[in-house]
């Protein structure tokens, strides 16, 4: 009996902590950034993402051009799906799920590299979106993320805007 308790006690241990966020620093390579997740309660964090962003036009009457622009990004996301990741065995450590967000972000129209310069100084979007977050054995991490918002910019200009956002990278240190 004493046994049987122990395990059950252990396993629901694990569980507990399987389903709970973790505060993580990660750089991306696809789209070069630095990023930091701060948990905020069992199933929220706070993502700070500063980085940079690719843009390319092309028309018959300017012709080609490409910028890469500076940016900043934060969302609140609330992961919805570790209790039931956790049920089935799949990992929910290191905030591996499937959440819900509001983003913010804010990019410079003036670029770091490339001929592309837009005539505002900055635009910017918020909105809410979807994503999805796995970090692997490896410390590998693919996240994704799905939106639409409201989008502006410096001369006051608001329009509807979608964001799509894959991000590919190491998370650095160990899991807990």
């Amino acid at each position: 009996m004493k046994k049987f308790l122990f395990t059950v006690l252990l396993i629901a241990g694990f569980s507990v902590n399987s389903q709970t966020t973790q505060n993580q620093f990660s750089l991306n390579f696809l789209v070069p950034s630095a990023e930091y997740e701060v948990s905020v309660s069992e199933k929220s964090t706070i993502d700070f993402n500063l980085g940079v962003g690719f843009a390319y036009t092309k028309s018959d009457f300017n012709g080609e051009h490409f910028g890469i622009f500076p940016g900043f990004e934060t969302q609140y996301r609330y992961y919805y799906n570790l209790a039931k990741r956790a049920d089935k065995g799949k990992k929910t450590s290191e905030n591996s799920g499937n959440y819900i967000a509001g983003v913010a972000s804010l990019s410079s129209g003036d670029p770091i590299f490339g001929d592309l310069e837009y005539a505002n100084d900055y635009w910017g979007f918020v909105g809410p979106s979807w994503g999805l977050q796995r970090i692997y054995r490896s410390n590998f991490k693919l996240n994704l993320n799905l939106g639409a918002g409201l989008g502006f910019n410096d001369s006051g200009d608001t329009y509807f805007s979608g964001i799509i956002g894959i991000q590919l990278g190491f998370k650095l240190g160990k899991e807990k």
